[in-house]
């Protein structure tokens, strides 16, 4: 009889395991039942100068969300904010950030025309106009974010449908009283990425461009050469959405169509002039134009005494009417008066208007606000022109998230081409003063705009921070492949990033939305299950063996002593 109930005894112990598998997996499953949906998040810098800690110092997130709808004196250190930023209080974020309030994380939302692929898309439906407070509160937001120390994550991410309907639910819970909470439930937000570690040796990457002036059996010393120079590389709050179009994307596109300009017309012997043309596309612009100086102390003397002077273009896409030429010599100085009335003349033709600024350089100061200075240093005649009136802070104008296509109108760039490629031409064939136009519309020397624009819409396409560029990006080779073809001779240079700076991965991740139960639910599917595994196993057990081996399993065994009587 006791050999009998063995496969009875096998078949409901298999039942009974198999329910208790189901049981943990019901389980394991009750807090995480519904993933809403997954974004593509780019995550708040993180860097340190000289050992002083900035930006984000966290990369992961597994917290309930809230919104600015959650009741006053709420406790929100496990807790990620979503801030859209056009609901953005920056007062409310520089409080929390400026007195260290505890915080899960922080996520900001970007308006949809903010995605490149929706560029074209807000320029027809004039999405731009009035939108100038909304630009100086991202500008105030981002500051703030990138000068300080953060110790949780911050993300940013772009509006769609989801994300959205998502908020659109979280703002009503807090609304009325019942923010997600391991009690109440509500959406979670997940973010499983390494731990932070800092980019070792980060390289920046120069490139220059040689066009070879037109030497004669006369000529028994090196021609003069002149300098045009645009540094490529961004720093902006996130840095796989710092592109920079206009800062300094627009000064790279123009630097380019200067010298296809140039190639085509040092390309007929006829026209080739007495000048040398050495262009420079230069990395490390953000810290202190670091690879502008590494380029310059690599040319040998006879290279440097043969510069006549020097342009560097930077931030001319966003402007109307006004340039501004910066110096670091004093206006009255020779070569500053020769260089400035050659712009002016060919300004006043344009229609446009070209100032002057003097800002003297401090040698003892390591903080170099135009690329020019670092030439200046170097007692290299050399100017910067650009958009901006003043020179800006450091890690400011260096590729924001409101420096996106959007905001850079390629006829900017074409009249700052044509502006420089004249001044140059007359200067280098000595037609000062004559209103002679080398680079006239419908001819073959012609300013392209097709041209201008493929450029301009592929940089606002690239993210560009140097520490996270290597020696053979993509981007990198094309812009050397684009001066091999205009230019003679090309050099590419590596070098190592200033060690005052350090960087720290990942730059993106993905979030993951989950929306979660509440405990009370938990509770009651608890119940609910745990009720249906007991019927379960009863039936099993009534079914193979009877209602007597169900009723002693519950029977309190008789003890030693009994049994030994």
């Amino acid at each position: 009889m006791g050999h009998g109930n063995k496969p009875g005894q096998r078949q409901v112990l298999e039942s009974v395991y198999s329910a208790i598998a189901l049981f943990f997996i019901l389980v394991a499953c009750v807090d995480l039942c519904d993933a809403a949906t997954v974004v593509d998040v780019y995550r708040l810098i993180q860097y340190d100068i000289s050992g002083a800690q900035f930006g984000s110092r966290l990369a992961n997130l597994n917290h309930h969300a809230g919104s600015l709808h959650s009741p006053p004196g709420s406790d929100l250190s496990r807790t990620v904010l979503i801030i859209p930023l056009r609901d953005l209080n920056i007062t409310f974020v520089t409080e929390y950030i400026t007195q260290k309030q505890p915080l899960g994380g922080l996520l900001i939302l970007l308006p949809r025309m903010f995605r490149p692929e929706n560029i074209e898309m807000a320029k027809s439906s004039h999405q731009t106009d009035g939108d100038d407070q909304f630009k100086t509160v991202l500008a105030e937001l981002e500051k703030l974010l990138v000068h300080s120390k953060i110790p949780y994550p911050v993300y940013f991410a772009f509006e769609d449908d989801d994300i959205e309907a998502v908020l659109a639910d979280v703002k009503r819970n807090d609304a009325s009283g019942q923010p997600a909470t391991a009690t109440t439930g509500g959406y979670k937000l997940v973010v499983s990425v390494p731990e932070p570690k800092k980019r070792a040796s980060p390289t920046i990457t120069n490139i220059q461009g040689w066009l070879s002036g037109l030497k004669t059996d006369e000529d028994t010393n090196q021609l003069p050469t002149i300098v045009i120079v645009a540094s490529y590389d961004t720093f902006g709050a996130a840095p796989s959405l710092s592109v920079g179009s206009d800062s300094n994307g627009s000064g790279v596109v123009a630097l380019l169509e200067i010298a296809r300009l140039f190639s085509v017309l040092y390309s007929n012997p006829k026209m080739r002039g007495r000048y040398n043309l050495l262009f420079g596309l230069t990395s490390g612009g953000p810290y202190n134009y670091n690879g502008t100086y590494k380029w310059l102390r690599s040319f040998d003397q006879r290279l440097r005494e043969s510069v006549d002077y020097t342009i560097c273009l930077n931030s001319v896409g966003s402007w109307d009417k006004e340039l501004w030429l910066h110096v670091s010599k004093p206006p009255e100085n020779a070569y500053i008066k020769q260089i400035f009335e050659g712009f002016s003349d060919v300004a006043e033709e344009l229609g446009i208007t070209v100032g002057l600024k003097h800002k003297k350089i401090n040698i003892s100061n390591s903080r170099v606000a135009w690329e020019h200075e670092q030439f200046s240093r170097l007692r290299v005649t050399a100017a910067t022109l650009s958009e901006l009136s003043v020179a800006p802070e450091l890690f400011e104008s260096t590729g924001s998230l409101l420096d996106g296509r959007l905001f850079v109108d390629e006829t900017a760039v074409i009249k700052s081409v044509k502006l420089v490629a004249e001044s140059l031409a007359r200067h280098i064939y000595g037609h000062k003063g004559k209103n002679i136009q080398i680079f006239a519309e419908n001819s073959s020397l012609a300013v392209n705009p097709s041209y201008i624009k493929s450029w301009l819409d592929l940089l606002s396409q690239t993210p560009r921070v140097a520490p996270f560029l290597s020696k053979s990006d993509p981007f990198i080779l094309a812009l050397k492949k684009e001066l091999e073809d205009h230019t003679d001779e090309v050099n590419v240079q590596h070098e190592v990033l200033d060690g005052v700076f350090t960087f720290y991965d990942p730059t993106r991740a993905s979030l993951n939305i989950y929306q979660v139960a509440s405990v009370t639910f938990d509770l009651l599917l608890l119940l609910v299950l745990g009720s249906y595994l007991i019927v379960l196993f009863s039936f099993l057990v009534i079914t193979t063996r009877g209602l007597d081996d169900l009723i002693s399993l519950f029977r309190r065994p008789p003890s030693r002593k009994v049994k030994a009587a």
